[in-house]
């Protein structure tokens, strides 16, 4: 009988862990909703607040003395209401003059915190570039800094103009892969400098992997470097190692620092194929491998893409901020040639 107390009471202590730990669940949840409330609130608030300022300018009613008369009405009569200083009052007036035609994006803003509303309808010069940022920030779920360096590295041009070259095979496994991947990386938070190494490239990259996993998607989760393959008597290694959550899959990394060759892929094949026989689990997709270039022509890539079989894509980086001016230009074309984006159809429907 003793025999058996202490398993019974290792039981109980692990039913108990079990119970504990849906608690705790469902108080985050709980809060998380509670949160989205209170968030939803403030959001009509300011809205509600816009839409009466701009009405009150607009028939002449109100100037700009009196909304700072108002900003300090509110102040002097319940000093703990913090955030309604005349500034943000326009802010909010701008807010609500930038969406309210818009029954597209209207709803969107309501999933975002103010500080998110804020940096994307004052930065943000189109419909189609708010939208972006919207459902981009809703997708990932985008800290505030994390949103201004999207928008600081013109995501939005980088996206649009960008000219993603996935091999077939890799399409066909993952329909949606084009959302979990860019053609362009921008990596200047590594401080190298324009002469590098390969190996120095890989370091940069470990020591700022936070920043590097802001850059690439939050799905992505670093397993090592120099991830060591073993196939008959022999070691291979493959430069950065992930997996993405979303796509269930192992993504391989391999970097170059000159530009893109054919051969590359095949090495790359290699790894995925060692991959899938000795490393990836039975409930995970196939494999994925990323060729990360300094540089790359267009055209060699689709050649040496058309006939291969196994799901590769090459991208590019650069260790400065692109050229607004330069992306702008390019969209600006690309507007005249194909018109507006439907980005609810380009980012693979609701967020």
């Amino acid at each position: 009988m003793s025999n058996n107390e202490p398993q019974g009471k290792e039981v109980n202590t692990l039913d108990r862990q079990q119970d504990f730990r849906e608690v705790l669940q469902q108080i985050r949840q709980s809060r998380q909703k509670a949160f989205a409330q209170i968030n939803t609130v403030l959001i009509d608030l300011y809205w509600y607040l816009g839409k009466t300022i701009s009405y009150k300018v607009q028939t002449a009613s109100w100037g700009k003395g009196v909304v700072a008369e108002l900003a300090r009405y509110i102040a002097e009569n319940d000093p703990e209401i913090k955030g309604f200083s005349d500034k943000n009052l326009w802010r909010m007036k701008q807010f609500y003059e930038t969406y309210q035609a818009d029954e597209k994006l209207s709803p969107l803003v309501r999933e975002l915190p103010w500080t998110h509303n804020t940096l994307i309808f004052s930065r943000c010069k189109s419909s189609e570039e708010r939208e972006f940022y919207l459902r981009l920030c809703i997708r990932e779920k985008y800290a505030s800094r994390e949103l201004e360096r999207q928008i600081n590295t013109s995501q939005f041009e980088r996206t649009i103009t960008g000219n993603q070259k996935l091999s077939a095979a890799l399409r066909e496994l993952h329909p949606d892969i084009k959302h979990a991947f860019k053609d362009n990386y921008v990596l200047e938070f590594l401080g190298l400098p324009e002469m590098h190494a390969e190996n120095d490239l890989q370091k940069a990259i470990t020591r700022h992997m936070k920043a590097f996993i802001l850059e690439f998607g939050n799905d992505f989760i670093f397993i090592d470097e120099e991830y060591r393959l073993q196939v008959g008597n022999q070691d291979f290694f493959i430069d950065l190692l992930f997996f993405h959550r979303g796509l269930s899959a192992l993504v391989a990394f391999e970097l170059k620092i000159g530009k893109f060759k054919p051969e590359y892929i095949g090495q790359l094949n290699f790894y995925l194929e060692a991959l899938d026989r000795d490393i990836k689990k039975l409930h995970e997709n196939p494999s994925i491998g990323v060729l990360l270039c300094r540089d790359k022509d267009d055209e060699v890539v689709e050649y040496a893409l058309s006939r291969n079989l196994s799901p590769v894509l090459i991208a590019q980086y650069q260790l400065q901020l692109p050229d607004k001016r330069l992306l702008q230009a390019k969209l600006h074309e690309l507007y005249a040639n194909e018109g507006t984006f439907d980005w609810e159809t380009q980012q693979g429907g609701e967020v």
